[in-house]
């Protein structure tokens, strides 16, 4: 179909798809941007200006007038406005009223006859023929354009502080169980819903799908109590990885095995026909055929299953606790930015560095997903 014969439908679906695409990627690259750029500039502009120079109004401080010199008869304060940042003055004042009265390399006359100098590399210098007195620098208004800076001391400052290490391996030590102890548990009740005969089974299938709708807030209290009296009954402690486990498994089964089996019931049956005349049990028929043609839906909620248990707080906080040995990344990052006020450039870094892992896991099984795709959908002669 060339592009002319084209439906409307067609275009509509490919900009829906290009603005999705948009939608995801473009928030992400902002945020990796901001992460990386000076916390100054961050504050004063957004990420898309991260590529150009930026023009800011500030104020600095001269070093008091103990720190005079003297130099050919008279007395020098000497300094520079942009600490070595790099940049350019375009223009500076000594009053609020005016603060860019003047440009790079004039003089402006100061009380008491002292007089100030800028130029346009930062450098200052007030000169006077008396001493000066008192206890405090003059202070100097300027306006500078700056150029563009990176820098990792945002990463280094969120990674450097105290447990960030041990919050990563809890998280991971949580997510990756409760993403593969569900698809195992639900893989199973898929295959015996879908190509199993057995009293109960429409019933079965009617609760998964009421199970869908329990709110995740409703059911998490009544849970914990089951699992700490089971946990006293048998004499375990409250807060376990176990019990996190068990919770997320809990909440992801029932769409698991919702997604599993109505995959597997759209496969053909002709295979597993074909299978068991040839004598194959079910146990064969699930580990050899439905398991390898399942691997699409499988991935699929590979990815979201560990999304959700690697983000999430509410249930890490019930189920695992909130001390320094059991807290996870979110909440560990949540305690940072609390402690720290509020620092967009601890902010970007700390969010991109929640996003990581998780973009790891979804291009990585979105290559295999893709690939299981294709071989899924090739039908033998």
């Amino acid at each position: 179909m060339t592009a002319s014969k084209r439906s409307p439908l067609t275009w509509v679906v490919h900009l829906s798809v290009l603005l999705l695409v948009l939608l995801w990627t473009l928030p992400t690259a902002g945020l990796l941007i901001s992460s990386l750029r000076d916390k100054d500039q961050l504050a004063v502009s957004g990420w898309w200006t991260a590529l150009s120079t930026s023009s800011r109004n500030d104020v600095a401080r001269a070093p008091s007038p103990e720190s005079q010199v003297e130099r050919d008869g008279t007395f020098v304060i000497a300094g520079n406005l942009l600490q070595g940042q790099g940049g350019e003055i375009s223009a500076f004042g000594f009053s609020s009223r005016e603060p860019t009265a003047f440009k790079p390399g004039e003089t402006a006359e100061l009380n008491d006859g002292e007089r100030l100098t800028v130029q346009a590399d930062g450098s200052f210098e007030i000169v006077s023929n008396t001493r000066m007195e008192g206890s405090r620098g003059q202070r100097i208004f300027f306006t500078a354009s700056t150029p563009p800076r990176f820098t990792l001391e945002n990463y280094g400052e969120v990674l450097s502080a105290a447990g960030i290490g041990r919050s990563f391996i809890n998280s991971l030590t949580v997510a990756v169980p409760s993403t593969v102890i569900p698809i195992l548990i639900a893989a199973f009740a898929a295959y015996a819903l879908a190509w199993m005969t057995f009293p109960g089974r429409a019933i079965l299938i009617a609760v998964v799908v009421g199970l869908l709708v329990v709110p995740l807030q409703m059911s998490l209290i009544p849970l914990l109590r089951l699992y700490n009296d089971v946990g006293a009954f048998l004499g375990l402690p409250a807060k376990t990885y176990m019990g996190i486990w068990l919770a997320h498994t809990g909440f992801g089964l029932p769409l698991a095995i919702y997604l599993l089996r109505n995959y597997m019931a759209g496969l053909p049956r002709e295979i597993m026909e074909s299978a068991r005349v040839d004598g194959a049990s079910d146990f064969d028929i699930f580990v050899k055929i439905i398991l390898p043609l399942s691997f699409p839906a499988l991935a699929s909620f590979a990815i979201f299953q560990f999304l959700w248990t690697w983000n999430d707080l509410l249930v890490a906080i019930v189920f695992l606790g909130a001390g320094n040995d059991q807290l996870v990344l979110t909440g560990r990052l949540v305690n940072l930015l609390g402690s720290r006020g509020g620092n967009w450039e601890i902010l970007t870094a700390s969010a991109f560095i929640t996003i990581v892992v998780p973009l790891i896991v979804f291009f990585a099984l979105q290559r295999y997903l893709v690939r299981g795709l294709l071989a899924g959908s090739v039908k033998g002669g």
